[in-house]
């Protein structure tokens, strides 16, 4: 079991950071910030930022770097605040290149059912983070996990964030965490995710980021083992899920209100 694996399953943990990779400096004081945070707080802490996001609702929207000089980026950020890395990959292709950066790779909500995108990612032995597809429940991510476990790659994580509930919105059912930790793996909440609305604004998604503060605290009541969130300095100039990121400013306050920092 890796290191950051066994302190993942002994403590509570926060994932964090700018929805997609916007520029460089950007980046390295956002994630310099939020290791200072967690560390004020006692709280383990992964650093994500995505380098492409390539499910954006319009063909226009902004995607990010792409993967060589996004994962370059992550690695200066890696390298320069000794933090762990955790980012999204698309197709099977890019989970070798993925995790010579990466200390976590993310499978994706809508892609949690792509059987070769699952077994690349457990092929490299980095811990897998699957996020939880809005259309499945907590028991349902067990077929997922089971792709991941095919591989011999025990190190996993799984992510709610949320079920559609009609058109562009969605709920969280909190009976799904509970659901998840009985498959024996440390279970994520997505807060800001989960306050997506998608496709909200036609061509763009919203949110109400002004229900995070009490869904961070509902989730470590139901026993969330860590938090997700996504972070940025200025979210009014947010490249990327505007309405949903957290202010850098208002971070702290909000972990502290949660719980999750005893």
């Amino acid at each position: 079991m890796s290191k950051l694996f066994n302190s993942l399953k002994k403590n509570k943990f926060v994932i964090a950071g700018p929805c997609v990779i916007e520029n460089e400096k950007m980046l390295m004081q956002t994630a310099s910030e939020l290791k200072k945070i967690c560390a004020q707080l006692n709280l383990v802490f992964i650093f994500k930022a995505s380098f492409d996001k390539a499910n954006r609702t319009s063909v226009d929207s902004f995607r990010g770097p792409g993967m060589e000089k996004g994962l370059a980026m992550l690695h200066k950020v890696k390298k320069k605040l000794s933090v762990p890395i955790l980012t999204d990959l698309h197709e099977a292709h890019q989970a070798k290149s993925v995790a010579e950066v990466a200390d976590i790779l993310q499978i994706p909500a809508f892609l949690c059912r792509q059987t070769d995108l699952l077994v690349a990612a457990g092929k490299t032995k980095k811990i897998v983070n699957i996020k939880k597809a809005q259309f499945l429940s907590g028991n349902d991510m067990s077929h997922p996990v089971k792709k991941v476990l095919s591989t011999g790659n025990k190190e996993i994580l799984l992510t709610e964030r949320g079920n559609m509930f009609g058109y562009n919105n969605l709920v969280v059912d909190f009976r799904n965490i509970m659901d998840m930790q009985k498959l024996g793996f440390p279970v994520v909440m997505d807060i800001t995710h989960s306050l997506q609305k998608p496709g909200g604004h036609g061509n763009k998604s919203g949110g109400n980021r002004e229900y995070a503060p009490l869904m961070s605290k509902v989730a470590v009541a139901v026993g969330s083992d860590g938090l997700f969130f996504e972070v940025h300095p200025d979210p009014s100039k947010a490249m990327s899920d505007a309405e949903n990121q957290i202010p850098l400013s208002q971070f702290k306050k909000m972990l502290q209100e949660s719980g999750i920092a005893k």
